[in-house]
């Protein structure tokens, strides 16, 4: 398979909101897809929680919204599979509470222009998620082999474990987050630049942002972006292009995939070949003061 030199990445600051109908959601969706067509994307990264607005359509009150949610996001999803295949777009849904074999995963899907529907769970629920809700973490990673290269996939509080992200072993890394603090951004951000700089990949970071009634999803800030390491001929801040704070709309950037390969070679570093899984010996001794 013939791997293409630069990837146009698209990463979503996407505003959620309760709409007044399902008709009314899918306009919304085909919009922002078809803008980010338009702007020359190959791949498109909506956000961790996206997938909560089938629910709040027509704004009713639900007694549990992961139940509610699980019970929507099949239309949501296969809505945005069919605008992937229509564009010849690659699509990372929002994710959403969904039922797998009788549990409650936070899912988001990878949706290729072939029709193919992969799904991505988060591994590593956040203390919140934990101790707020029923969702249960995923039991594998996402990774694929595609034109572009190796494209792994993590949620949010994911991409703040280096190697839970090493074992992807990609060349880009498509993070959807959510987070409702500007601490939370800041990590996301911080994770997001971290692996690309090991990893020495590309990172897409999307966000969450508005204020909603939903508990889950109450309050959210945020501030898309796609990093690289910083290298010759890469950004020597790591920042391939990045969005202004809680500003809805793409963050768009053209990857040079194969510059950033050349560089784990011959670059100012080489993280990507000299990480070392093995464990080390700490020479300590009592000190008095």
């Amino acid at each position: 398979m013939a791997e293409k030199a630069v990837i146009r990445l698209a990463a979503a600051a996407y505003p959620v909101e309760a709409l007044k109908s399902t008709a009314a959601l899918h306009e919304k969706l085909d919009a922002w897809v078809r803008e980010a067509v338009e702007k020359g994307a190959e791949i498109a990264v909506f956000p961790e929680y996206a997938g909560m607005e089938p629910a709040m359509v027509g704004s009713p009150e639900h007694a549990d919204w992961l139940e509610a949610a699980a019970d929507a996001v099949t239309g949501y999803r296969d809505h945005l599979a069919k605008l992937a295949r229509a564009h010849g777009i690659a699509i990372v849904t929002g994710s959403a509470p969904e039922r797998v074999g009788g549990e409650l995963r936070n899912r988001a899907w990878f949706c290729l222009p072939d029709g193919r529907m992969e799904p991505v769970d988060k591994r590593k629920l956040t203390p919140w998620e934990r101790s707020n809700t029923a969702m249960v973490p995923g039991d594998s990673l996402a990774a694929f082999d595609t034109p572009w290269g190796r494209i792994g996939i993590v949620i949010c509080y994911d991409s703040e474990f280096p190697r839970l992200v090493r074992a992807l072993d990609c060349d880009v890394l498509l993070i959807p987050s959510c987070t409702d603090a500007p601490s939370g951004q800041g990590r996301l951000r911080i994770a997001a630049q971290a692996r690309a700089l090991e990893g020495q990949c590309v990172t897409v970071h999307a966000t969450l942002l508005g204020r909603t009634y939903c508990p889950l999803i109450d309050v959210n800030t945020g501030q898309a972006g796609i990093y690289t390491p910083p290298d010759r001929g890469l950004p020597a801040d790591g920042v391939l292009a990045i969005g202004a704070m809680d500003k809805p709309g793409w963050v768009i950037a053209d990857a040079p995939l194969q510059l950033l390969k050349d560089r784990r070679t011959d670059g100012e570093a080489n993280l990507r070949n000299d990480w070392d899984e093995g464990a080390y010996e700490v020479a300590s001794a009592p000190v008095s003061l």
